[in-house]
């Protein structure tokens, strides 16, 4: 495999047979390198709820968010994935994500789960739009299978979005 020329996500890009459009390929390199980084990051806030998070519905909010980050987990492997037969090289190590994630640093001194579900919020609405943001981008492009892909994450975002904010109603805080 040779190397080619620099791109968006590691500065590096391999030539592929994939036969996608080399427009398509960039744009979504640069859309999938960005959201691999803000989908670590939301699976690290969503582990760090998941350990310290304390309250009378701890269990229940507990086991929600164990099955969350397994399957950001998932969702991380499945950008990345498409960023590397594309011919992209995503970059998902600590230091770029903490550099270039689009999400709010996540508090660190939090323990009352509705605090934490306020906080997770917030972040998986900010992911469920980027990854629409990427649909239209990467679709308006010409490379309809990552925005299939795109479309098929931001399905599963929005709906733990939908949990967490139904937990937040059950508990008075009205989801915001």
């Amino acid at each position: 495999m040779a190397k080619t020329k620099a791109d968006a996500t590691s500065g590096t890009r391999w030539s592929t047979r994939n036969s996608v459009g080399e427009n398509a390929k960039n744009v979504s390199l640069t859309t999938l390198q960005a959201l691999l980084v803000d989908s670590i990051d939301l699976y690290n806030a969503t582990r760090m709820a998941h350990w310290n998070l304390k309250g009378s519905n701890f269990i229940g909010v507990h086991e929600m968010l164990e099955k969350f980050y397994d399957a950001l987990n998932e969702q991380t492997d499945m950008l990345a994935e498409r960023a590397v037969l594309l011919g992209g090289v995503p970059n998902g190590t600590s230091q770029n994500v903490a550099g270039s994630s689009r999400l709010a640093p996540y508090p660190a001194d939090l323990l009352d789960s509705m605090e934490h579900l306020r906080e997770l919020a917030d972040r998986y609405a900010q992911v469920g739009k980027a990854l629409r943001d990427g649909i239209d981008e990467t679709d308006d492009a010409g490379d309809a299978d990552t925005s299939d892909l795109l479309t098929e994450l931001s399905r599963a975002i929005d709906k733990n979005l939908w949990m967490i904010e139904a937990h937040l109603h059950g508990h008075g805080s009205g989801g915001r």
